[in-house]
């Protein structure tokens, strides 16, 4: 497995980062753990969470995820770089979430207990708060770099407007400043190519993109005639719907038949074919991939290994340029 540095930072990760969200719901423990462990001899040791996870649950299941991955990373913690996150509410009180300094120190504090560690690699919002003020996030955050709970921060699911400002004013206050940032991104979600990748190129700051294979649909193994199959991420809990409405639709399948074709010239999987396009970005530093079941890391994991030449990767891009521009009307 390559390692590359993340974004302008001196900390090297594996090219591939394992995402842990199906810990705990999907999968029970043991799952978790074969998955881990698959991950980790495929030489993955960039390893996502957050105390929001397990995906698609609600309050009485926050910080399982953690909890599980923190039992798994007892004895081996110093080999890998353990990535987490705050902002979804974890209890009933309005300040039990958002970017407040409160909630940013409540929430490192617990999530350190529940992962076993006393640091954390690199700490993110999982949302852009819009109603805290972004300096007073900023300053929570680099306190707890100060303190030796954090090594480096960054940020999910922010607009590219709103990773500028924060930069902008961490640098303009000499506070520690986002090195990574948490965008969607996939063969069949390109928005991100027209602003976000060429600042986060320019500034030097990490790209971990989540949902590289579009929540499965991207496998090639669902059909726009029979329903969702129960307990995947199309039906899961709280998130089987955010899953549909991104994707299951009959455009995405119509292009998912054209790129199936086009992973079977090239004699890969779809999903090899799908993270292996992603990776070919030159400001991805890590796709975020998952499994509910060990077998399924296989093919993410092919992907390290397999090179996209230049005419395929040509084809790949003309066949979802509509993805680059936008939703178009359905």
């Amino acid at each position: 497995m390559e390692h590359t540095r993340l974004g302008r930072t001196g900390l090297q990760v594996s090219r591939l980062c394992l995402g842990t969200m199906t810990f705990g719901l999907q999968c029970d423990e043991p799952t978790s753990v074969t998955i881990l462990n698959r991950a980790a001899e495929g030489g993955i040791d960039f390893l996502d969470t957050s105390d929001a996870y397990p995906l698609g649950g609600d309050l009485s299941t926050r910080g399982v995820t953690e909890e599980i991955l923190g039992r798994w990373l007892v004895g081996r913690r110093d080999r890998f770089i353990v990535a987490t996150k705050c902002f979804a509410p974890t209890g009933p009180a309005p300040f039990d979430g958002g970017n407040s300094r409160k909630h940013i120190l409540a929430a490192v504090d617990a999530s350190l207990r529940r992962l076993k560690t006393d640091y954390i690699d690199v700490y993110q919002l999982h949302g852009y708060d819009s109603e805290t003020p972004i300096d007073e996030t900023l300053g929570a955050l680099d306190d707890l770099v100060r303190a030796g709970k954090v090594r480096y921060t960054g940020c999910s699911n922010f607009l590219t407007y709103q990773l500028v400002r924060a930069i902008g004013r961490s640098e303009t206050l000499r506070l520690a400043r986002f090195d990574s940032v948490q965008p969607r991104y996939n063969l069949l979600f390109r928005q991100i190519e027209r602003e976000m990748l060429p600042f986060c190129a320019e500034e030097g700051v990490g790209v971990i993109p989540y949902n590289p294979i579009a929540g499965g649909l991207l496998s090639g193994k669902h059909s726009r005639t029979a329903p969702p199959p129960e307990g995947g991420r199309f039906t899961l809990g709280s998130a089987g719907g955010a899953y549909q409405d991104r994707y299951w639709h009959d455009r995405e399948f119509d292009t998912v038949e054209v790129l199936r074709q086009l992973a079977e010239n090239a004699g890969v999987s779809l999903v090899t074919l799908a993270v292996a396009w992603v990776l070919a970005n030159k400001a991805i530093t890590a796709p975020i991939i998952g499994a509910s079941r060990p077998e399924q890391l296989d093919d993410s994991l092919a992907a390290a290994e397999f090179h996209l030449d230049d005419e395929l990767k040509r084809q790949l891009d003309e066949t979802t340029r509509e993805y680059r521009l936008g939703d178009a009307p359905r």
